[in-house]
């Protein structure tokens, strides 16, 4: 259980990530959608890593930001990453929460208390990734 300073501090962590998640947003590749998403991971290590989605004419072939994040810590840093915080965040102002594909990504790297913020209808919103992806599939490799 965090106490009142780790909170405000995660919360400070959370605040940063996000503003990096909008900052790289902005090299998204989306001319298909125009929809224009970034994500920050902040690793254990204390390395912030970020991604932006990257379309292609066939939608099936199209990455996330999320995932894009995360295969850029792995190939920095190497498997053994673990993520301590998620930031997702986009330009066009809409609710983005990461899809189920980048949540069972990014179950395979992070903790169930591991914070996710991302936009929601009331403005940003943050969850625990076992709230966000309760059940997860999960082989007990870690």
């Amino acid at each position: 259980m965090m106490n009142a300073e780790s909170t405000q501090a995660m919360g400070a962590e959370l605040e940063l990530l996000m503003k990096a998640a909008r900052r790289v947003a902005q090299n998204s590749y989306s001319p298909y959608s125009n929809f224009k998403v970034g994500a920050a991971l902040l690793l254990s290590n204390g390395s912030i890593v970020t991604g932006t989605n990257v379309e292609n004419v066939s939608y099936g072939l199209t990455f996330c930001a999320e995932r894009s994040a995360l295969v850029r810590a792995i190939a920095e840093f190497g498997p053994a990453i673990r993520i301590k915080a998620v930031a997702v965040a986009n330009l066009n102002d809409a609710p983005s929460p990461p899809c189920g594909a980048c949540r069972q990504m990014l179950a395979e790297f992070a903790e169930p208390d591991t914070p996710v913020v991302f936009p929601s209808i009331n403005g940003p919103r943050t969850m625990t990734f076992s709230d966000l992806l309760p059940n997860c599939f999960d082989m007990k490799l870690k």
